[in-house]
């Protein structure tokens, strides 16, 4: 066996500037997760091993390539091995501490992201969280796809507490943000949309229990492995937060709207159909478009109830105020109304709670509140009219026991996050506070887009949305 010092003198220059760069990042990456955890500097310990990859060859990790000559497909097999294991390894890391990619599903933030963005999400802006479930497969968030065949992506145990490495940036008002979905801690396996609570809500818990053929399994999930939203932060700690009439007040004054905030309304024409050209040359997305048959009893009625008459087209879509001003001013319609607040279901806390008596609570979508938002360290007299806004923050999030007359003290700053497209999404004001432990990282720019509505040569790959800021 070769010596230490013959190992030395045999290694070139090129494996010492290898062995250099390498054992230097690593250094960076402990000392990076070790900021305020410094018992983590254990890690360097591993220091020579890495070393040993490129100087001193100890332990044989290229044994593989003498099998070249002599067994070529065992080479061949072996080689591909190694690329793989060295590409899942990387994207691993970079996937959980750098960025990610995330599609847009949904219409939430219709007009500022669109369903079928693709986003470059970065971690690191607001700082890095150290994974809950550490031994979990890199880009599946909780589940392999079925061709994989299904199951878990991820190993319960073991699970590490929440820390956040240092970011450059905290959440603040505007900007748009990447979490995991806070109510997503408890889902039906067969039926995840709507969440487990608001099933609870209108089915009752026994129903959900029994009818495993409809709702399956009730399973839980860590945090990190809960779905990925991406909504827009209204509302930082320390905010109170009030909504009146679809205006959202933070601590007493108007929050600007952002230009793509849309609003739900109900169209009535001077007589004409709308063309699809003319909805298109709008931006309302064909999903977004419903015409409502006065043939249809239903249909009736919904036009009876909003003061409207049978005998002229009815429409409802989402508009931004310059969608309807445009709209206005093409001179075919009659009618423009907003839809009314009582149209959009049950809101937080009485769709996550099992039961909220106090009639303070009887809030809507469109005129809710005021709430204050939980920051860390603040300090509140719990009573029976703000107990049910809290109660889930301590148990769920902060998992501490606390009672009416006692003070509380909160351990986590917490966001209230809220969709662009007002009237179509599932945001705060349906399950509440965004704790910090779930905040994943903000959106960078969009790397692809896509227009499910049109063909392949016709539009169908959105080029002016390539390249363009995720958080303008």
């Amino acid at each position: 066996m070769k010596s230490f010092q013959q190992r030395i003198k045999e290694c070139s220059r090129k494996s010492w500037v290898a062995a250099g760069i390498w054992c230097g990042l690593y250094v960076a990456f402990v000392i990076w997760v070790s900021v305020g955890h410094w018992s983590s500097l254990w890690w360097l310990l591993l220091l020579p091993v890495i070393a040993d990859m490129f100087v001193t060859h100890y332990i044989p990790w290229t044994w593989w390539k003498s099998l070249q000559d002599k067994h070529s497909a065992l080479y061949t097999v072996c080689s591909w091995v190694d690329a793989i294991v060295f590409a899942l390894v990387a994207v691993y890391f970079i996937n959980l501490y750098l960025f990610q990619n995330y599609q847009i599903p949904s219409s939430s933030l219709e007009k500022s992201l669109r369903v079928g963005d693709f986003l470059f999400v970065s971690k690191a802006s607001y700082g890095p969280r150290v994974p809950n479930t550490p031994l979990s497969f890199p880009l599946v968030q909780h589940t392999f796809p079925a061709w994989l065949g299904g199951g878990k992506s991820y190993i319960d145990k073991p699970q590490w507490a929440y820390r956040r490495l240092p970011g450059w940036d905290k959440p603040e008002k505007g900007d748009i943000v990447v979490f995991n979905f806070p109510t997503g801690d408890t889902v039906c396996s067969k039926m995840q949309n709507p969440d487990y609570y608001t099933l609870r809500y209108y089915y009752g818990q026994s129903t959900i229990e029994h009818r495993k053929d409809l709702f399956g399994d009730i399973i839980t999930r860590p945090v990190d492995r809960r779905e990925n939203y991406v909504k827009r932060c209204v509302g930082e700690p320390g905010d109170t937060l009030q909504i009146i009439d679809n205006q959202v007040y933070i601590n007493g004054e108007p929050l600007a709207d952002h230009e793509g905030v849309q609003y739900n309304y109900y169209v009535q024409t001077n007589g004409a159909m709308l063309s699809a050209s003319l909805l298109d040359k709008l931006g309302v997305s064909k999903d977004d478009r419903r015409y409502i048959n006065p043939q249809l009893q239903g249909g009736l009625d919904e036009i009876l109830s909003l003061g409207l008459t049978p005998d002229k087209p009815v429409y409802h879509f989402p508009l931004t105020q310059a969608m309807k001003a445009e709209l206005l001013h093409s001179g075919k319609v009659d009618t423009v109304l907003i839809e009314p607040e009582d149209r959009g279901g049950e809101v937080y806390p009485l769709g996550v709670l099992h039961h909220v008596g106090d009639s303070t609570y009887r809030w809507t979508r469109d005129n809710y509140g005021p709430v204050y938002i939980p920051r860390k360290g603040d300090q509140i007299l719990l009573t029976k009219e703000n107990y049910p806004l809290y109660s889930r923050v301590i148990d769920a999030y902060e998992h501490r026991k606390a009672q009416i007359g006692d003070t509380y003290t909160f351990g986590m700053d917490y966001y209230w996050m809220m969709g662009d497209n007002r009237h179509n999404s599932a945001d705060s004001r349906y399950w509440g506070f965004v704790p910090e432990d779930h905040i994943v990282g903000r959106p960078v720019f969009v790397w692809l887009s896509i227009e499910k509505d049109k063909p392949w040569f016709h539009g169908h790959i959105r080029w002016n949305r390539i390249g363009r800021n995720a958080n303008q």
